[in-house]
């Protein structure tokens, strides 16, 4: 007898207690009770508190190392589905009937499926960003941790999972994912809150961002890169 479909959310996090509750009252759509772990780096302004008001699993690591937290969350995770999101994200009111269909069906495990970035605010700049990230998604099959990701623990598992470095997690998975299956677009959007790119300067991020990923394919290591992003 095959095993029935569930879902665990995996869900890193560095002082967002401002911005957590808000994807915690979007999960909160899931039509059954949902196995939800935060993988915490030492909050020190209640991010804790707020997950474990919401009903969350909390689960803690000794430095920020967003790689190392996804990983230690899906060790714990005890669905047949796993699905990642940043602390940052925001989910669309129809999410739990998208995702409950994609693993209700059969062979859907076969494949690894994102969503549609968006950002939240206006302007012809960041619109211009979301349709360079669909293409990339799309034709390169590079959908980045801010896309969220939706995969069976099966899939997960045989690639090897997230690698426990501090920078590039997303980017090195996908590499192996995007070698073996297709990865899908749920076609829904993924919201992230778009001040922060505002404030830093989209151009100058992506550039910076483009630098990194240029480093890292040279293979430099993460660690390195970490320091000099987070700089």
């Amino acid at each position: 007898m095959s095993e029935v479909p569930s879902l665990s959310v995996i869900v890193p996090s560095l002082n967002e207690s401002s911005r957590l509750p808000l994807l915690l009252a979007d999960l909160q759509r899931w039509p059954t009770p949902l196995d939800l772990w935060i993988v915490d780096a030492g909050s020190c302004d209640g991010t804790e508190l707020v997950a474990q008001l919401s009903g969350a699993q909390v689960l803690q690591v000794a430095n920020p190392n967003r790689g190392a937290q996804l990983s230690h969350g899906a060790c714990h995770a005890k669905g047949t589905w796993l699905m990642f999101l940043h602390a940052d994200s925001r989910l669309p009111p129809q999410w739990p009937a998208v995702v409950e269909a994609v693993i209700t069906q059969p062979a859907r495990d076969l494949n690894a499926w994102f969503f549609d970035y968006k950002i939240q605010g206006k302007g012809t700049k960041l619109r211009l960003l979301e349709l360079a990230v669909a293409l990339r998604s799309y034709w390169l099959q590079r959908p980045y941790g801010d896309q969220g990701l939706l995969i069976s623990k099966r899939l997960y598992q045989h690639i090897g999972g997230y690698k426990p470095i501090p920078l590039m997690e997303d980017l090195d998975l996908v590499q192996r994912l995007s070698c073996q299956v297709r990865l899908l677009s749920l076609g829904l959007p993924l919201y992230t809150d778009g001040r922060r790119l505002q404030r830093l300067g989209l151009l100058n991020q992506a550039w910076q961002n483009a630098q990194l990923r240029r480093r890292w394919h040279r293979g430099e290591a993460a660690k390195q890169l970490s320091k000099d992003y987070y700089r």
